[in-house]
């Protein structure tokens, strides 16, 4: 598929559905100034181009009892070898882990493991992770506060 280039049309449709992805087309055409059938024209466009990867619901950790996140640095054996491979496709299947980053550095995969305390990330430690195919090292960094969370892309270094 062609890459897309996208307009300032385009971009205030991105920043309106990332702050609020419940808009109806209605509004969102109101809050671009676009009429509602092409609004959704370019809505449409922009999901089967894959920019719009879906839409979901944002939950308070802390309120639905996941007050911990630990950021984990794993290494794994053979990191090239089916060793990685494995322990990418475990690690998938982990509800804890939220987020998982192959890296360059000290490690090979940062994940991101949100649990509700210490003792349920000891559970978690001990039961899942340290059993994941290949692991042969991990270190533990907790967040104390949440400076800046998972926020909107920036949309000025698009492609114009």
């Amino acid at each position: 598929m062609p890459k897309l280039t996208l307009d300032a049309i385009d971009r205030r449709i991105l920043r309106e559905l990332q702050e609020d992805a419940r808009l109806t087309n209605v509004e969102l055409a109101d809050r671009i100034g676009l009429s509602p059938s092409p609004c959704l024209r370019r809505v449409r466009i922009l999901e089967e181009a894959g920019i719009i990867a879906g839409y979901r619901a944002t939950l308070s950790r802390k309120n639905a009892g996941l007050g911990l996140t630990v950021f984990v640095g794993v290494k794994v054996e053979r990191h090239h070898d089916e060793e990685a491979t494995a322990f990418q496709r475990a690690v998938a299947d982990v509800p804890e882990v939220i987020a998982c980053y192959l890296v360059s550095g000290e490690h090979d995969f940062l994940i991101e493991v949100v649990v509700p305390d210490l003792e349920g990330y000891e559970q978690f430690l001990m039961g899942r992770l340290l059993r994941l195919p290949g692991v042969i090292d991990v270190r533990s960094n907790f967040a104390i506060r949440t400076v800046k969370s998972p926020a909107s892309l920036p949309l000025d270094h698009l492609p114009m």
